[in-house]
């Protein structure tokens, strides 16, 4: 009973700050599931959980402490300390290990002020490729202390130094990682581009790599289409340990399935996701992403809801997803509705709930909100409980073709006949005139337009004659 009103008043806690608490048990089993990624995003996965997820809290939130003190970010086992103190005081992780600190710290300071001497010295010998390699090495070392702001500027620094193209793709692939961490997306896109188009040796890899990146940056910026087609392309054959530093072939998965379910019609879904057979490598992954798409393009869509709802639990545990998972499953939700609809003049809102909306519950004010916002062309019949199709008047629209050619037409008549009275008045310019007098640098140009005298051309005069009358 402890530890069960600690963690109550552990999430109460992280709802007041804004955070997403899952109180459902997950499908996901978290021993699995972080055997998929390498590095930070470990530790980042874990304590997301560990602040989210009532059932799997303790558990994820103790191998947060154990992942960081795997490393030298003594920031991140405060942080999973701190949280754990909270939800779990009675485990043995709660226990602040303030000997490691003090010994992290006191290496971590010794070896920051060991390699920005080096770098000193390798300045003063002026070799380039020294120098290259001590902001190098000073920038993973920052980076591994969770000091992102200086590491980026340590591998920018690399930049100027670089002497072949293995070095140059390197310096940039080691920013885009950092500024992930950061989740800086616009600098990450940035620097992404800037390797994209180099020749290399794993030039697949780095093209995995660069989709993966632009993929998941425009995810956060809310591009959710341009981030499908980034998903969509990514190589099979590239193994996973090229990205699985940021996400895993699961999620490749899940991200392009469910981004391209709210983007894309039912056309392009049938062609860019169904029959892409790199993609479907990936969708075996995830079998139920997967039969979702399938049912949306045979028009089951209250059991593609049903598919995405089941697995909405486990979605909400995702760094990268968490933030994005309302607007993408109101896309959908949006779509499979109208989808429905067109084919019919008129739908009662009894059947509209019983495919759409959970028990005891009713999709009149989802209707309501998307036929304000125009995704829905309706109206609602309270008296008769209808959805009625507000089909156009195609009698008013080819009044209105018509009404626009005639006045393309009158437009066009005008402009004929102003240039026919132009030329009767002797008032245009002929194109050799044109050309000879803008070509002013010229003096054969000024003689052939002005004349040996200088006087004024014939075209000109008539214009003052013109003007004088």
């Amino acid at each position: 009973m402890a530890v069960s009103s600690q963690l109550t008043a552990f999430f109460h806690q992280m709802e007041n700050l804004g955070g997403v608490v899952v109180r459902e048990q997950p499908k996901l089993d978290l021993d699995l599931y972080i055997q998929n990624y390498d590095g930070p995003t470990r530790f980042e996965r874990l304590l997301l959980i560990g602040k989210c997820c009532v059932p799997l809290s303790v558990d994820a939130l103790k191998a947060a402490v154990v992942e960081s003190k795997k490393g030298r970010n003594v920031s991140q086992y405060r942080e999973a300390w701190e949280c754990i103190r909270i939800a779990a005081p009675n485990e043995p992780e709660a226990a602040r290990d303030d000997a490691w600190i003090d010994k992290t710290e006191a290496a971590n300071k010794a070896e920051t002020a060991r390699l920005e001497s080096e770098l000193k010295g390798y300045r003063h010998n002026l070799i380039k490729e020294s120098i290259r390699m001590g902001n190098e090495d000073l920038g993973r070392h920052f980076e591994s202390i969770g000091k992102l702001n200086e590491a980026i500027e340590a591998y920018g620094r690399m930049r100027q130094d670089v002497s072949t193209t293995k070095q140059i793709i390197d310096g940039g692939m080691r920013l885009v990682n950092v500024c992930l961490q950061r989740r800086d997306w616009s600098l990450a896109m940035n620097n992404v581009g800037k390797i994209t188009g180099i020749q290399g040796e794993n030039e697949k890899s780095l093209q995995a790599f660069a989709k993966v990146v632009s993929g998941v940056a425009l995810l956060g910026l809310g591009h959710f289409g341009e981030a499908a087609k980034n998903f969509l392309q990514i190589n099979f054959i590239v193994p996973s340990s090229e990205y699985r530093h940021i996400i895993s072939a699961n999620d490749i998965a899940i991200y392009g399935g469910l981004l391209a379910l709210a983007t894309m019609d039912r056309k392009e879904l049938q062609t860019r996701v169904l029959e892409n057979q790199s993609f479907r490598t990936f969708l075996e992954h995830e079998p139920h992403i997967r039969k979702a798409i399938s049912l949306f393009v045979n028009g089951r869509y209250s059991s593609c809801l049903s598919i995405l709802e089941s697995v909405r639990t486990d979605y909400l545990l995702d760094i990268y997803l968490q933030k994005h998972i309302p607007a993408i499953y109101t896309r959908i939700r949006t779509k499979c509705i109208v989808q429905y609809f067109i084919p019919f003049s008129c739908v009662t809102l009894e059947s509209l709930d019983t495919a759409f909306a959970q028990p005891g519950q009713t999709v009149h004010k989802e209707l309501v909100t998307m036929i304000r916002d125009g995704e829905l062309r309706a109206r609602i019949d309270a008296k008769n409980k209808l959805l009625v199709a507000m089909r156009p008047d195609s009698r008013l629209e080819m009044q209105k073709n018509a009404l626009d050619v005639a006045r393309a037409y009158e437009k066009e008549a005008k402009e004929r006949l102003r240039r026919i009275s132009i030329i009767a008045a002797g008032l245009d310019i002929p194109a050799t005139k044109k050309q000879n007098y803008t070509t002013a640098g010229s003096q054969e140009a000024d003689e052939a337009w002005y004349g040996d005298e200088g006087n004024w051309p014939a075209a000109t005069q008539h214009t003052t004659e013109a003007e004088s009358h």
